[in-house]
Parts: structure tokens; C-alpha cells; sequence
């Protein structure tokens, strides 16, 4: 969302929010199954609405009968997006944090935040949290044009839980890669003496540190960096997620104070 209210997303790779997708249904697959009615919000799809149409196939294959909700405040996006609504599982309508009064079980917002002051993040987490069905989760983040790099905070009812990283190892020059591709609450704390630049430096050493293994490919140096900063970080997934190029940190090690 545009400080003028429009909210937006760059429409250069259609493919670009894929590996959220599938950590959203791997992750919490409990979450949208279990659900009495799996209603699911993207928030702020864009110029155009082949993200949305992505995420509901990919939720569909999880839960055939989930409902994709696909939120634009732009009336005009909303009227372009109609072309590619198939009611009753993927629908368009006119919303923004307040999630049109809807009370989904999962809300996905990516490069929509980045837009605004920090001060708003947190009324916005706020106003997207108190919306959730019992259990629902938001995850709120941001990815490059290309989908190579993106970084997301998981938050539940309560709050913020977890930062996790995901990257194309193939186009990974370094983890300080991820610094401007931080999600707004913390893009402006990556400074020296603030936890999630000691956790990007952290990870960063460990990279330089194991690139003799990097002869046996990004994926392994990627591995063995992640390894050795779990000795230290409340790294919380495992090396099934690593392989995939994902490292996922508890929110409290991150955060700022205050």
C-alpha cells in the first residue's frame, strides 16, 4: 500500500512469490486444513492479479475448497482483476489492512509495507492480527523483482514469531544480500549494535567461513553456513529448509527493543 492508500506490488516475475506459497502450505498445513472455513486474504496483489490466481492453485492442492481473497484498494485494480475471479475459491474485492471485514485463517502482504514509515508497521500488524480467525497466522514480507531473494515475518495473534530468509542459492552472492530485502520493521535496525545486523553478520562470516564446501555447490556452503549459526541463533527449522535455501530465526533474537 502507497502512503496515498493504493496498494501495489511490481508485476516483474508472476513466479516471484512462489517459494512463500509453498513454505504457506508446508508450514502450516494444519493451519488451512483444519480450519472449519479456510478463507485465505492477499493483500495488495497489484497491477495485476496472477499472484493471487498462483496462490489459490497452490492452496488448492492442499485444500480444494480454500478460498482466496485477493485485496486491492485501487477500485479500478479490482474491476481489472474480475477477469480472472472463480467464485466462489478466488474472488476480488476492495480492502486494505482492515481485510474488507473478512476473518481469514492466513493473509499473505508482500511488498506492501515497505512502502510505508516504519511507525505504521506496527498498527498495521495490529489491525491484520485482530482480524484472524481463531489460529490464523499473517505473513508479512518482502521479495525482489525477480523472486531471488525475499524475507518474511511470520505473526500470529500475539504478535511477531519469526524472520525467515529464503533465497535462489544459484543467484546468491552473499546472506548481506538480504539486507535490502528486509521486511520494513527491520530494514532500517540492519545497523551495527541491533540484533538482525548481528544475525545477517553472523550468517555472512559462516558463509565466508565455509567456502571451501562451496566446490560441492551453493546448496552445501548454503547448509554448512546455516549449521554453524544455529550453534549460537534459535534457528528453528531444520536442514530439510536449508536445502532449500530457507533459514528461518525466532522474531525475540531480531528485533529491536523498544
Amino acid at each position: 500500500m502507497k502512503p496515498d492508500g493504493e496498494l501495489t506490488r511490481g508485476t516483474t516475475n508472476p513466479n516471484r512469490l512462489r517459494r512463500v506459497d509453498d513454505w504457506i502450505a508446508r508450514t502450516h498445513a494444519a493451519t488451512l486444513t483444519g480450519a472449519a472455513e479456510a478463507v485465505v486474504v492477499d493483500l495488495g496483489y497489484g497491477a495485476t492479479p496472477v499472484t493471487t490466481v498462483e496462490l489459490h492453485a497452490r492452496l488448492a492442492r492442499l485444500r480444494p475448497d480454500v478460498r482466496v481473497v485477493g485485496l486491492e484498494i485501487d477500485p479500478v485494480r479490482v474491476a481489472a482483476a474480475q477477469v480472472a475471479a472463480e467464485p466462489p475459491g478466488l474472488t476480488f474485492a476492495r480492502g486494505g489492512f482492515e481485510l474488507a471485514g473478512l476473518h481469514p485463517v492466513a493473509v499473505r502482504a508482500f511488498n506492501v509495507l515497505r512502502q510505508y514509515p516504519e511507525a505504521r508497521v506496527a498498527p498495521a500488524w495490529a489491525t491484520l492480527t485482530g482480524a484472524l480467525a481463531p489460529g490464523g497466522i499473517v505473513v508479512e514480507g518482502t521479495c525482489d523483482e525477480l523472486g531471488r531473494l525475499a524475507s518474511w515475518v511470520l505473526l500470529g495473534k500475539s504478535g511477531p514469531l519469526s524472520l525467515t530468509l529464503a533465497a535462489r542459492l544459484s543467484t546468491l552472492e552473499r546472506p548481506a544480500s538480504f539486507a535490502e530485502r528486509l521486511p520494513k520493521a527491520l530494514i532500517h535496525h540492519n545497523v551495527p549494535g541491533r540484533p538482525v545486523h548481528a544475525f545477517l553478520s553472523a550468517l555472512d562470516a559462516a558463509w565466508t567461513a565455509a567456502a571451501p564446501v562451496g566446490v560441492f555447490g551453493a546448496r552445501q556452503r548454503w547448509i554448512a553456513s546455516v549449521a554453524e549459526v544455529a550453534r549460537s541463533w534459535p534457528v528453528t527449522d531444520d536442514r530439510r529448509a536449508w536445502r532449500r535455501g530457507e533459514v528461518t530465526v525466532a522474531w525475540p533474537a531480531v528485533a529491536s527493543p523498544g
